[in-house]
Order: C-alpha cells, then structure tokens, then sequence
C-alpha cells in the first residue's frame, strides 16, 4: 500500500487539500461600486504545489458569456501564526499589501484582510468532498457595515471541462 504523497504533511496543510479540483460555480453577485446585480458562472482550477504545502487556485467569473473578473489565488498555512493564509492577485489590478489570514471552524475556513480601502472577508464552507459555497463580503473604510458582494456554489467537475485555463 503506498502512503499518500500528502500523508507527511502537518494536519492544517492538509486541510487545504479540500480546495484542490476543478469546480463549478453558480454566483450572486451584489451590486457595489465595481459591479452590477447579477448572476455569473464561475470556473475554478486549484492545484496542491510543493508537495502540498501550497494550493494555487485560478478563478475566472462569465457574466452574459464574457469574462468578468479573473483572480489568482495562492492558500498556504503559516505554522507560526497558526493562521491559514491567502495571497490574491486579481483582474481588479489592487496590490494586496498583506495576505488575507484566518482559520477553520469545523468546514468552515474564514479569512479576512484590510487595505486602506476597507476590510474584505472571504467564507468557504464545505459542505462535502464534491461541494462547497464561498462568500465575500467588503466592509469600506470608515464604516461598521459588512456588504454582500458575491456568493456561490460550487461542485466538482473533470478538469478537462474546464477550458482556457
């Protein structure tokens, strides 16, 4: 029997390999000052790098058949902290200044990060090995109020029905 190429890794690396796959999604999106109400597809690629010690996840949002927002994800785990991490690069062009950081709750996986802009917060819950549902929320600066600003389910698909990625 052959041991999982993951089996040495810590417990909390190998949480994130809930996220490795190829996913479909179907979003509401808010409107807010980057985007109408709507709805929009979503593909989603996630790949366990370095052994799993990193997931690398590429996002693109369709909305009427275009692209509207594509983003480039890296999750990791800082043992230190003990916080998991979350690196985004976006098709909005923001730098971010500091990962977004949080921890599991059950199969619930929070994080939050701040710029001078405002506070975003992102929740996946994974609802099985085959289904999860994201949501992000922005809070602007100078305010106490969350915002919606998407949410969505995703399911499993074969990779190779995922196209352009």
């Amino acid at each position: 029997m052959n041991a999982s190429p993951f089996s040495s890794l810590s417990a909390d690396h190998q949480r994130l390999q809930a996220l490795v796959g190829a996913w479909r999604g179907e979003e509401e999106v808010s409107g807010t000052q980057w985007a109408d109400a709507g709805t929009a597809t979503s593909e989603v690629l996630a790949e366990a790098q370095f052994g799993g010690l990193f997931v690398v996840q590429r996002y693109r949002q369709r909305r009427d058949g275009t692209v509207s927002f594509g983003a480039h994800n890296v999750f990791g785990f800082d043992q230190q902290s003990g916080a998991v991490t979350m690196h985004q690069f976006d098709s909005m062009g923001f730098v971010p200044t500091s990962p977004a950081s949080g921890t599991w709750d059950g199969s619930e996986l929070v994080l939050e990060r701040s710029s001078r802009r405002g506070a975003a917060r992102v929740t996946y819950i994974f609802d099985d090995a085959d289904t999860y549902r994201m949501r992000l929320h922005f809070k602007p600066a100078g305010s106490d109020s969350w915002q919606d600003m998407v949410s969505g389910v995703y399911r499993r698909v074969s990779p190779s029905s995922i196209n352009g990625f």
